[in-house]
């Protein structure tokens, strides 16, 4: 695997012209990058993302699994990250009959002008039903506290820029183990998915926490890929929290410091 888009920068300064206490001076400020995304499989483009230019291999790796593109690791066989004149390309190569699958997809939604979930031709494809997820693990509301404290302190980039989204790892006893960013919700625990199986992590072993809103697309992917636990730092919809119910998910929102609300499946979370 080729990923040159550590070339790129995350972030970059500009010139600012800031108004404080009724003064205003020129500074400086670090502002995000996000850059164009082309995720081409087998030679075929799928689908543009908007996206922080890092950790792109486990992006594609994470999203392939995460949207159904394949179901198992294997089924993915070599990603090449190629950067272009104004943004990156992915070429993914998958296994015959998952490619023959996307094809055929891409066949049905020929002609059509606009899309508001591009790549899905009916509401059943858009709200996708993942099966029942494993049991999982059991954690204390002490460990998952432990596990929040820590997330806040390593969002690199989003403490120089303020702009980008957090999804991270943290196994049982509340610690820690991986952390990605991007300015895109969902590409952050697409890129921690991929990271994930890329150092054999066991995805029903371990919690999911994530530093924004737990949408219905968050839910899905988790479950899609055997995640028996996210929590999200902001509130659940009312479809998240359904689709939870019905895979087995545990879900948590509201999960801040010295407080969070268990939305579904409570038995994964141990009071003390």
């Amino acid at each position: 695997m080729n990923d040159q888009a550590r070339f790129l920068a995350t972030h970059h300064e500009v010139p600012v012209q800031r108004w404080q206490d009724g003064k205003l001076a020129a500074s400086v400020d670090r502002v995000a990058e996000e850059v164009p995304v082309s995720l081409v499989y087998n030679g075929m483009p799928h689908v543009v993302m908007m996206a922080t230019p890092a950790d792109l291999e486990d992006f594609a790796l994470g999203f392939s699994l995460s949207e159904g593109v394949v179901q198992r690791r294997d089924e993915l066989h070599a990603i090449e990250v190629v950067p272009l004149s104004e943004g990156m390309q992915i070429n993914i190569d998958v296994s015959l009959e998952r490619y023959l699958a996307l094809e055929a997809q891409h066949r049905n939604l020929a002609g059509r002008t606009g899309c508001g979930l591009c790549g899905a031709e009916t509401i059943e494809q858009a709200v996708r039903h993942p099966a029942a997820v494993g049991p999982g693990v059991r954690i204390t509301a002490q460990a998952l506290q432990a596990a929040l404290r820590q997330l806040g302190e390593r969002q690199e980039l989003n403490a120089k820029t303020g702009a980008v989204h957090a999804a991270a790892w943290a196994h049982p006893d509340g610690q820690l183990v991986a952390l990605r960013e991007d300015v895109g919700r969902h590409n952050a625990l697409d890129k921690l998915i991929g990271a994930l199986i890329q150092e054999g992590e066991d995805l029903a072993a371990g919690i999911a926490l994530i530093t924004s809103r737990a949408s219905f697309e968050m839910a899905q992917k988790a479950a899609t890929v055997g995640i028996t636990l996210l929590a999200a730092i902001s509130a659940p919809t009312g479809l998240a929290i359904r689709v939870a119910k019905e895979t087995g998910l545990t879900l948590i929102g509201f999960a801040r410091s010295g407080q969070h609300t268990i939305y579904a499946n409570p038995e994964r979370l141990l009071p003390t």
